[in-house]
């Protein structure tokens, strides 16, 4: 599957700047390319400034809003994010319309970080756009959803996030969800949880891409999975996951077993990653309230057994027992037994009915904050009316209407 991936926003531009990474390693691994563009879009020309895989050109790092922002990015106000989004989103379709590969996308994917300015406001703007103009091709976001702490600190957060996720619903095929908190190491400097946030949002992604695009016989499974069965799968609410668990070294060089200890290690490998890829999904939920499910087997061809096949398969299904389930096998991987899984239309999602719930009421008591402010401004106005300014406002003090100025300010 080849995705066309934006990303908006700082949040949504370092996660798409990944994505870049991963198709290099695509590229020089695999030479498989699984990306027919990459495009950051943001306010802030700073941030732009420290990708490092996105192409430096200003078709793929795009600043939008430079009248208004100076490009100093918006200030988490997401309403003029969106406006400015709207104002600028040629810019976007003219990219994107240029790129040589286009005709090859098999889907949209943008992503944003709900709870700042420009990715959060942009976001649903951009998608809906993009579908109106692009109707044959699904549009898929993910939306990263903020830290505990920005929660609790900045009220502004609960808000934006609500507003995105809401708009983001009406519009696009299928929403990743990300949730921070999940991949969070707190005994590591902020700019390495970063990194490593974005690097495991994106992992999930790599084996799913590449086995629909894989052309050499030696690595084309016995059930592929391709960009038919993603589309079938993905729809609504959506989080995904992945699991590894490493193989024996010296057993994959030199001999295959046909031991039943050996045998079974390999089937409990299969389900100790798929235990992995559950543990790790990207956002907390009930995998049993997902309608659809995809999960992806990638591991060496002596490993890749029936019967690792199907008890990693009746494992998906006890954990997913209402899901349409589909499944691929990907004969790829060198030491280790690697799963990856979608679980969509999820039907009960209960944080994100907390962030509505939150933000309405959020919304009332920040219009009541707003007012309380003007008050206390129009009282220190009022006490200071008679106190004389040494600013001239308004037009010359002329006489009265029934009067003519005088002559000197007629000759200015």
């Amino acid at each position: 599957m080849q995705l066309m991936v934006i990303g908006l926003g700082q949040c949504g531009s370092h996660i798409a700047d990944e994505f870049a990474r991963m198709n290099k390693r695509a590229r020089l691994r695999r030479r498989l390319q699984v990306l027919t563009g990459t495009y950051a879009v943001n306010t802030d020309l700073a941030d732009l400034s420290s990708l490092s895989s996105i192409k430096a050109d200003y078709h793929h790092r795009i600043l939008i809003g430079g009248r208004k922002t100076a490009g100093h990015g918006v200030g988490k106000m997401n309403d003029l994010g969106a406006q400015i989004a709207r104002e600028d989103a040629d810019k976007i379709i003219d990219a994107i319309r240029g790129t040589p590969q286009f005709h090859e996308s098999d889907a949209f994917l943008l992503i944003a970080g709900a709870a700042g300015g420009t990715g959060s406001g942009a976001l649903p703007v951009i998608s809906q756009i993009i579908k109106e103009r692009y109707l044959d091709r699904p549009l898929y976001n993910l939306i990263v959803l903020p830290f505990e702490h920005e929660e609790h600190t900045e009220e502004r957060t609960v808000y934006n996030t609500a507003t995105c996720l809401k708009s983001c619903s009406t519009v696009a095929d299928a929403i990743f969800l990300v949730d921070n908190q999940r991949y969070v190491d707190k005994d590591a400097s902020s700019g390495s949880n970063l990194d490593w946030i974005n690097q495991q949002t994106v992992e999930p992604f790599y084996n799913i891409l590449c086995a629909g695009e894989e052309k050499r016989a030696r690595h084309l499974g016995t059930r592929v999975l391709d960009a038919g069965d993603v589309r079938q799968t993905l729809s609504g609410w959506t989080i995904i996951g992945h699991g590894s668990t490493k193989l024996p070294s010296l057993r994959l060089a030199f001999w295959k077993s046909s031991s039943f200890r050996e045998k079974s290690a390999t089937t409990d490998r299969g389900i100790e990653a798929i235990d992995k890829a559950i543990s790790e999904l990207s956002f907390e939920c009930n995998p049993a309230d997902a309608a659809r499910a995809l999960y992806l087997i990638a591991a060496p061809t002596k490993e890749m057994s029936l019967s690792l096949i199907k008890e990693v398969g009746e494992h998906m299904k006890a954990i997913a027992p209402d899901a349409v389930i589909r499944e691929g096998d990907y004969p790829r991987m060198r030491s280790s037994i690697d799963i990856s899984v979608i679980l969509s239309e999820l039907r009960d999602v209960e944080k994100v009915k907390r962030y509505y719930a939150e933000a309405t009421g959020l919304a009332s008591r920040l219009e009541q904050r707003r007012q309380r402010v003007d008050a206390k401004l129009e009282t220190i106005d009022d006490a200071g009316k008679d106190v004389p300014s040494l600013i001239e406002t308004g037009s010359p003090n002329y006489p009265s209407e029934d009067q003519s100025p005088p002559d000197d300010a007629l000759a200015t």
